[in-house]
């Protein structure tokens, strides 16, 4: 009787097995969609399968360590080790291409500083003598824009928490405030995007009132207008509704379950007196530090801002610009924009530089730098082209456990990042992570300052274009400041070009 029954069930299955199959053969025979499947049914759908799992076959057994895109292997397992406090030793010599064009060199000194010797790098002040309440800028290394939607709320607990124990600040992203940004007590930077969110009225205008909550928020440090990021110059953000909760949409004050589509621009801001006037007016309303984050396409809107700036005078200028590079973004971004769109943070870092140290502006503002600065050696470098400080999203994004799967967008990160599946967030254990973002950051500060002092420097803050060497494409190396040497600094401009900087902030090290 049992072997009757199984016989029976076998041939069930084997009847459902051959049903199936007809009918895909009948649908691929038939469909017009997909030349493959009509022409090979059934084998077809082989093809298929293949080329969704080929990134990732490529991504754990063909790519070398240092091939893979956009982080390869070998950088990802840096930030893995530095987030777990394993530490950056490597043993039998480094598989870095140090011969291959664009590598980065540092001048090692012949008598590099004592520990006796070193110093924490100085804070800076963003603001002061520009606003009511300025703030001190502590770490090096920063917490980038990412949105309360666009990663998970566990995920934005975890960085909150980070940031408050390594004493960096966490940029919101233009998603709004939300109680997960308040959870560790951290430094936050509130931007400002272009829809406005959780700073928006019930016609998608600023309001005032909802401005003033916000700064009356002690942790709300600074506010941040941004006009465009690294991974879409020219489209402002997107976040599928699938990924629109109803807490999402109550913070950014839209309807649930819809896509979230930002304006490509401010709709009040159309030219560079209109941002300043928006600088000056946030900036008056809060009492606090005001700056603009884009990225950068030429000089043409450095000239507009010196120009602007001297008109008005300084205090008119933004506090802080935070530039990010074309080859930024941790979102969804259209594919044309994510590859074309916008000079790299290479290009882009020196020149914003350079133009505001030829106008007389670069002691009246910090630059922030981003865009795949994720490692010492990059951090570094940004610091030794001129910036102040380096915002990272992605390598906060590895230190809580991001594997590069690619699905930022789909409400479907494995790791319980970037999804708002209760299922998939559980594998995140906010405790754990808050840990891993807090040893990040804190052994980057560390590794930056350990570079600094090879280099013959007391603190990181040192770093000068010519601490830094640039590997061309005859494989000889040419130091940064002969590539892109400093440039004069002009008599006439805001201030006379004589604006006093801003003085140092003796820290502790963070």
């Amino acid at each position: 009787m049992f072997d009757l029954l199984l016989a029976s069930l076998g041939a069930l299955l084997a009847l459902f097995v051959i049903g199936t199959m007809v009918y895909l053969y009948v649908q691929d025979v038939t469909q017009e969609k997909h030349a493959v499947l009509r022409n090979f049914p059934l084998v077809g759908h082989l093809r298929y399968f293949f080329e969704r799992l080929g990134e990732y076959f490529r991504q754990y057994f063909f790519l070398g360590d240092r091939e893979e895109m956009p982080f390869d292997r070998a950088t990802r397992s840096w930030v893995y080790r530095m987030a777990k406090n394993e530490g950056g030793i490597i043993g039998f010599g480094s598989t870095y291409r140090i011969h291959e064009s664009g590598a980065l060199i540092f001048v090692n000194a012949p008598f590099p500083v004592l520990d006796e010797e070193q110093q924490p790098s100085p804070a800076l002040m963003i603001g002061e003598g520009y606003c009511a309440t300025p703030f001190a800028g502590r770490s090096l290394v920063n917490i980038s824009a990412m949105s309360f939607g666009a990663i998970s709320r566990p995920a934005v607990r975890a960085l909150s928490r980070g940031a408050a124990s390594a004493g960096c600040w966490l940029d919101t992203g233009e998603g709004g405030l939300s109680p997960g940004h308040l959870d560790g007590g951290c430094d936050i930077i509130f931007q400002i995007g272009t829809a406005k969110y959780g700073v928006r009225d019930e016609n998608g205008h600023l309001s005032d009132p909802r401005l003033c909550e916000l700064a009356a928020q002690a942790t709300v440090r600074a506010f941040e207008i941004k006009l465009s990021q690294g991974a879409k110059p020219g489209k402002g953000g997107v976040l599928l509704g699938n990924k629109v909760t109803p807490e999402i949409a109550a913070i950014r004050g839209i309807p649930e379950g819809r896509d979230s589509l930002s304006p490509n621009r401010h709709r009040d801001i159309a030219d560079i007196d209109q941002l300043l006037d928006l600088v000056e007016h946030v900036r008056a309303l809060t009492g606090k530090p005001v700056g603009v984050k884009t990225a950068i396409g030429g000089d043409q809107f450095l000239r507009d801002l010196a120009a602007a700036v001297a008109r008005r005078g300084l205090q008119a200028a933004p506090d802080f610009l935070t530039i990010d590079g074309g080859e930024g973004g941790s979102g969804a971004a259209p594919q044309a924009l994510a590859d074309h769109m916008a000079l790299s943070i290479d290009e882009a870092l020196p020149l914003v530089v350079d133009a505001l140290i030829a106008s007389g502006l670069r002691d009246r503002i910090r630059v922030i730098a981003a865009g795949q600065l994720v490692t010492p050696a990059r951090v570094a470098w940004a610091l030794a082209a001129g910036a102040d400080f380096v915002n990272t999203a992605r390598g906060f994004m590895f230190a809580l456990g991001c594997i590069q799967a690619l699905r930022c967008h789909t409400n479907t990160c494995p790791t319980g990042v970037t999804t708002h599946d209760p299922r998939l967030q559980r594998g995140l254990v906010v405790e754990d992570k808050a840990a891993r973002v807090a040893s990040y950051c804190r052994n980057m500060n560390k590794e930056v300052e350990m570079i600094a002092h090879s280099c013959g420097l007391p603190h990181a803050r040192g770093l000068r274009r010519e601490h830094v060497r640039i590997v061309q494409p005859s494989g000889q190396s040419v130091a940064l400041d002969v590539l892109r040497p400093y440039p004069t600094r002009r008599e006439s401009g805001p201030g006379n070009g004589h604006a006093a900087r801003p003085p140092l902030v003796p820290a502790s090290p963070v």
